[in-house]
Formats: C-alpha cells, sequence, structure tokens
C-alpha cells in the first residue's frame, strides 16, 4: 500500500513539475521564447525594480534610445512605485514575474494565480494605468495549472542567458556570452537587482558594464532592440503597392539630387547632404547665439538620404530611437562640414546650415536652432510633404503617422557659422569615422529640405 502510494505520489509529481518543465523549457509549447523577425532582439529584466540598479538602467536604455522589457516582483513594485511609473512613462513594457521570487513549484496553484500574478498585475496597474499581460515565472518554472493563466498572460521565457546574476562570471565573459549567442529574434534573460536566493548583491554592476557594450556592438551589427511585444508581433511586411511607390520614389529622389546638386558631406556615409543656395524666407531667421541669416544669404541647405533612410526604416524600433540616433550620426558628420567651410570655395560666403524637417528632436543639443514656419499655404504644403515622404520612406509609415500624429509638425532647424566653428571646429582635424564605426539604425519622419 506505501508502495502504491508512493508510485502515485510520484506520479502526480511529474505531472505538477516535471511534465510542465519539460513542456515549456525542452519544446516550448505554450510559451513565447523568441521572435522570428531578422535583426530583432529583446532585452528582458527580471526581479526589480532595484532602488540602486534600475536607475542606472533606465539611464543606460534612455541613452540609447532602446525600450526594454522589466518583469517586476509586486512586492517591490509596491516598495518602489515610482520607478514602475518612470519605466511606463519612458516606453518600457512591464510584465509580472509574481509577488515575490517563489518558485511556482513550492505553491499551489490557486496561490500562484491570485497572490502571486494577479496580486502583482493589480499593483502594476493601479500605478501605471495599464494592466500587464506578460508573465515570467521566477526561474522560468510552471506547473501544469499554470497554463491556465495563458488566457490572460502570455508566458514568456528566453533564448539567451548569461548567469548574471553571479558576479563571478564578470562584465568580459558576459560580453562574451551575449554577442556569442545572440541570434535573430533572441529574448535575453537579464536582471537588475542582486537581493534574490542564490544572486550576489553586486552583479547587476556587472551586467551594466557588459550590456553598454554589447549595445554597441549589436547596433554595429545592423540590430534593431524591440519589447517583447513587439518582437511576438512580427516582422512588418511590405505589400506590392508600397514597394512599387519607393520604387518610383526613389527614382525621382535620384533625378532630384542630380539636378540640384545636392552632395553627401561623406561618401562613405550619405545620410546627411548639403546644397549650397540662397535662403529665400521672408522670415530673417534669428538664431540663439544672437546671428541672423536674411533673405538672399547663403546657406548650406540640409537634406537626408532617402535611400539610406528607407534602409534604415525597415531595421527601426521607434522614433525615440531615431532622434537619438539621427543626433549622433549628424555629430559625427560635423567635422567634415567644418572642413567644408574652410576649405571648399563654393561653402566661402556660406553664414550657416537650413534645413525644413519633423526630425528635429534633440536638435538643440547640437547648437541648431528651431523655429516654427511661418503660417500659411507653404507650411501646410509642406507638413503634408514631409508626412508623405514618412509614408514612403518606412516600411510601417502608415502606422507612423497615427501615432502621435500632433507631433509631426515641420520646424525649421538652423546653425550659424560662427557657432559651428565655436562648437566644432576642434574636431575638424580628427580622424573622419567611417560608415562602419557609425552606430545603426533608426526610424525615418522626414526629409531635411
Amino acid at each position: 500500500m506505501e508502495k502504491k502510494l508512493a508510485f502515485a505520489f510520484m506520479c502526480v509529481l511529474a505531472l505538477y513539475m516535471v511534465l510542465p518543465w519539460i513542456m515549456t523549457r525542452v519544446f516550448g509549447i505554450g510559451v513565447l521564447r523568441h521572435g522570428k523577425g531578422e535583426k530583432e532582439v529583446a532585452f528582458t529584466f527580471d526581479d526589480g525594480p532595484d532602488p540602486v540598479y534600475t536607475p542606472q538602467l533606465l539611464e543606460l536604455l534612455g541613452r540609447h534610445g532602446i525600450k526594454g522589457t522589466f518583469f517586476v516582483l509586486g512586492s517591490k513594485a509596491q516598495e518602489h512605485p515610482e520607478l514602475i511609473l518612470r519605466m511606463h512613462r519612458e516606453g518600457h513594457l512591464i510584465g509580472v514575474h509574481n509577488y515575490t521570487h517563489t518558485s511556482n513549484w513550492l505553491m499551489l496553484p490557486w496561490t500562484v494565480q491570485r497572490r502571486q500574478v494577479e496580486r502583482s498585475a493589480d499593483i502594476i496597474e493601479s500605478i501605471t494605468g495599464v494592466r500587464p499581460v506578460y508573465y515570467r515565472p521566477p526561474w522560468g518554472i510552471i506547473n501544469l495549472f499554470d497554463y491556465l493563466l495563458r488566457s490572460k498572460y502570455t508566458i514568456v521565457l528566453w533564448s539567451v542567458m548569461v548567469q548574471d546574476w553571479r558576479s563571478k562570471v564578470g562584465t568580459k565573459r558576459m560580453k562574451s556570452v551575449l554577442l556569442n549567442r545572440i541570434r535573430d529574434g533572441s529574448i535575453v534573460l537579464l536582471h537588475d537587482s542582486g537581493d534574490t536566493l542564490g544572486a550576489d548583491q553586486d552583479a547587476p554592476g556587472f551586467m551594466l558594464e557588459a550590456l553598454e557594450e554589447v549595445i554597441g556592438e549589436l547596433g554595429r551589427q545592423g540590430y534593431r532592440y524591440l519589447r517583447v511585444d513587439e518582437l511576438a508581433a512580427g516582422p512588418s511586411v511590405v505589400g506590392f503597392s508600397k514597394r512599387l511607390l519607393v520604387a518610383a520614389w526613389m527614382y525621382w529622389e535620384r533625378g532630384f539630387v542630380k539636378l540640384m546638386h545636392v552632395k553627401p558631406v561623406d561618401s562613405a556615409n550619405t545620410l546627411l547632404q548639403l546644397r549650397v543656395t540662397e535662403y529665400r524666407g521672408k522670415q530673417t531667421l534669428l538664431l540663439t547665439d544672437g546671428e541672423q541669416i536674411q533673405q538672399g544669404d547663403q546657406i548650406a541647405e540640409l537634406h537626408l538620404d532617402n535611400h539610406l533612410l528607407y534602409q534604415l526604416g525597415a531595421t527601426s524600433s521607434s522614433s525615440v530611437h531615431l532622434a537619438i540616433q539621427l543626433v549622433r550620426r549628424t555629430e559625427l558628420l560635423m567635422p567634415q562640414i567644418i572642413s567644408l567651410l574652410q576649405t571648399d570655395p563654393a561653402y566661402k560666403n556660406v553664414k550657416g546650415l537650413y534645413g525644413i524637417s519633423i526630425i528635429h528632436r534633440g536638435t538643440k543639443k547640437l547648437g541648431f536652432t528651431v523655429l516654427d514656419l511661418p503660417k500659411g499655404i507653404f507650411s501646410h504644403m509642406t507638413r503634408l510633404y514631409l508626412r508623405f515622404l514618412l509614408y514612403v520612406v518606412h516600411p510601417r509609415g502608415k502606422d507612423r503617422m497615427k501615432e502621435k500624429s500632433e507631433l509631426l509638425v515641420p520646424k525649421i532647424i538652423a546653425i550659424s557659422r560662427k557657432e559651428l566653428m565655436n562648437r566644432y571646429v576642434a574636431r575638424a582635424v580628427e580622424r573622419c569615422v567611417s560608415y562602419a564605426e557609425v552606430p545603426q539604425p533608426l526610424d525615418p519622419y522626414g526629409k531635411l529640405r
């Protein structure tokens, strides 16, 4: 009798624990472990929020324009609601990681659902106003009845893990493993807290150092960084009519560039292009350094390479990512622009750089003055043109126009020759940065014209 009871107990245990482990960890049944898109990766962070390391992580992600996915503990969300709110406001996805970091194998099914998952979801919703629909169990372990959670939640595991909860792994090893294991559609498991069972308190510090370097390297390889929900949605498909429109537009683009003598600042990095012409606007541009650009003054008119923008748009993740990357690319080209102003006779009398663009986020940091277009038919037609251009050069341009369309307002951006010299002349003697060294990719919001 005792043997039969023991056998029955082992069978129940196997069904409750072992079978779900095999189904999820070995075969990936009923869980999300990776995406299907090319050059896409999702960074996910467990066990937070942590008052020390989570703010540092948010700063890091913000610098690179990356949106991550945070699987948080409900108890910690209660303690640090300001960090949960910051995650939400900065565009990160927030999922549930139980109320406490306790294995689902050690709890009854209704305890997991009510006291761990639903309780945590209630807390997160009370802070952000949005109820989470993604769930990752501690240690990736579920019991048989946890499959019932799939009616409300997507259970997310991972395809890449580096044991970053251990300090002895170190920055160098973490970086090496991540770069070797990350593939198209990878979901990467990382931790922004070191106070759970088996973790080292200072381990997240090493993770942050490794992640900073990995992001830079993957960016150069053309990867884009997505939230788990974006990764799960799969790659967008560009229809035949859209491809035909893009092809026709690019032919027109090449003709325009030749006809108007628009030339790239760097033949190896054609993103930024210039045309020397007269400023024809009736509005005198009052720049922040006190300089003025008046009608008839010579200017270097700014343009963006739409063919390159379309290629970059195919791997873009967000408009914020666009702004950050575009500002960085432009800054890297400033020494070459200075060289043109100093050595090319065509630029001898140029008073500054000038353009009209929907992409003006962050340009003030480069010294540009951002001004409103004078109200009138020109402003209205320019907005329509740039919004149409966004539709053409971005594979999801139609969706982009729907997202915060009130922000898609063209602005004048301009910087004087004097400000350029004051800010960047020291960099003009530095070695030009090759295109291969420039961080990759972004999604366009218009053309500087």
